[in-house]
């Protein structure tokens, strides 16, 4: 098994696990998410399909929008083309989703993003910064606001 781990996706299997993201059942959807993570760690493979990602972060779903964001910040390693900034606006968006569980996911990523591209930490501190809780209700807000500062620690550590 552990030789298998290493081998890189073939293109069928990445379409596939593309595609299951969206499978209705949770379960699968999550395998799927799971396996493009590990993929992203490990190779540019998943980078060539940035759009269909953005594309999740905009979708109903709070899972396909946190899946979307988790691939995002994943495969912020291999923007060769820059494409992050261009669509980081939309992405930063997120750090107050609508489901604060999206949010929450998608600020324990946020990091990542500024360590594979230093040059954008100043605009995700800023965002950090500048994000409004106040929508969410008293149950979750803390949580989120706690992820917010979690966040910002992170981005004012040096990476090491």
């Amino acid at each position: 098994m552990r030789g298998r781990a290493m081998t890189p996706v073939t293109q069928p299997e990445l379409a596939r696990l593309l595609e299951g993201l969206r499978d209705r059942n949770a379960a699968e959807g999550y395998a799927c998410l799971k396996q493009l993570l590990a993929e992203s760690g490990r190779t540019a493979a998943v980078y060539p399909h940035w759009d269909a990602l953005i594309a999740l972060t905009e979708e109903e779903s709070a899972y396909l929008r946190a899946r979307g964001l988790l691939l995002l910040a994943a495969n912020a390693r291999w923007d060769t083309e820059n494409r992050l900034d261009r669509d980081l606006e939309r992405l930063l968006a997120h750090l107050t989703d609508k489901k604060p569980t999206v949010a929450r996911q998608f600020l324990a990523a946020l990091p990542q993003v500024a360590q594979a591209r230093p040059d954008l930490a100043p605009r995700i501190r800023q965002a950090l910064l500048c994000a409004d809780t106040s929508a969410y209700p008293d149950s979750t807000r803390p949580l989120v606001e706690k992820d917010l500062r979690a966040a910002l620690n992170a981005l004012q550590t040096p990476a090491g």
